[in-house]
């Protein structure tokens, strides 16, 4: 591992008693966390760093909200922008951050905001809002958006949509931020397609599905005219497949060296662990195991794939587990440490600084 030091930083919903971002120093040697501050954040339901290393962005229940991150992994306030539409569930960025990428859940609606060079959120470049009737009943029939995230080599723009069991696939002008909508992958009805990542070396993609509780592998091409995405196959992400209709997918993280792909699983209360074969993209189980926690809405891995840890949203903490790849086993190394309704876990490598 690179010298320095990982910072978790936490965002969580705020109807209760909890208001914001919560930041944790993260020990890589035995794997606990030391809460340090938290950041008051109106429902800062998801958080993403920009490729600089240099911000942090969180959704707000008054649009988006930029942070420079300090030396040791404080925030400092930049600024405040509206989405015009209702709060979103999702960001990314582009690998300039030229762009920042919006997901609404509640309305449907894909946003694409300007960034500028101090770490600022400017203006909005473009708003779609997705159209079209779903396929599962409780989910009101209606567009969902949980997830936008550019292709590896930034063609396009993926914006997963959970509610019409497809990903629409945007161009994005690079320079006025345009969408353009180029194709759609469809996927199976009634599955909840949740969200999206790519391989490290960006031919394969990794998408989550909610309600069928599977990972759908493809692979990607966008060296043609339009992005191919072939599927490869379906991978189950709990342990009991009878027990599926009470469990939700959730949460899905790729270790930083690209080996491993980890998912949690609602309702089952576990996580999956798999190894990614790097000739062909496909996932071989390590461990579906519980994570001794209610609602594992999100999860991550720290210290050189050493530790991972598991938010638990509904028995409001965070559970913290040493993993034995070869045993394909996980054991919890810390008592479960409280936060009310954690909903996105973000783990950042801080360089060593003079």
């Amino acid at each position: 591992m690179a010298a320095g030091r990982d910072v978790l930083y936490v965002g969580t919903y705020t109807h209760g008693t909890s208001v914001g971002v919560h930041i944790y120093d993260m020990d890589p040697e035995v794997g606990a966390l030391t809460e340090r501050k938290v950041i008051p954040i109106n429902n800062a339901s998801y958080l993403t760093v920009s490729r600089s290393g240099k911000y942090l962005y969180s959704i707000a229940d008054e649009g988006v909200e930029a942070y420079r991150i300090l030396p040791d992994g404080d925030l400092e306030y930049i600024n405040q922008a509206g989405i015009r539409g209702m709060r979103g569930c999702y960001l990314s960025t582009d690998s300039k951050d030229r762009f920042l990428y919006v997901a609404g859940y509640h309305d449907g609606k894909v946003t694409v905001m300007s960034l500028n060079k101090d770490g600022s959120i400017g203006h909005i470049c473009d708003g779609i809002f997705h159209k079209g009737i779903g396929s599962v009943a409780d989910r009101n029939f209606r567009p969902h958006v949980n997830c936008v995230i550019p292709t590896p080599d930034e063609k396009y723009l993926c914006a997963v949509d959970l509610g019409l069991d497809h990903v629409k696939i945007y161009s994005v002008d690079p320079h006025t931020g345009k969408l353009r909508l180029v194709d759609i992958l469809r996927c199976e009805l009634e599955c909840g397609p949740r969200h999206m990542l790519f391989s490290k070396d960006g031919r394969f993609a990794y998408l989550i599905c909610e309600i069928k509780n599977y990972i759908s592998v493809y692979a990607y091409d966008g060296s043609g005219k339009n992005p191919k995405f072939e599927w490869i196959e379906n991978v189950r992400t709990i342990s009991d497949q009878s027990a599926k209709s009470n469990s939700a997918a959730s949460g899905m993280k790729l270790s930083k060296d690209g080996q491993y792909l980890y998912c949690s699983n609602a309702g089952e209360n576990s996580m999956g662990i798999f190894r990614v074969n790097q000739q062909d993209g496909t996932l071989e189980k390590v461990c579906i195991l519980p994570v001794s926690g209610d609602y594992p809405k999100d999860i991550d891995v720290f210290s050189g794939n050493q530790f991972v840890l598991a938010l638990n949203h509904e028995s409001n903490s965070i559970t913290t587990f040493h993993v034995n790849y070869e045993k394909g086993t996980i054991a919890m190394n810390r008592a479960p440490l409280y936060v009310e309704t954690p909903n996105c876990a973000l783990v950042l490598h801080l360089d060593e600084t003079d």
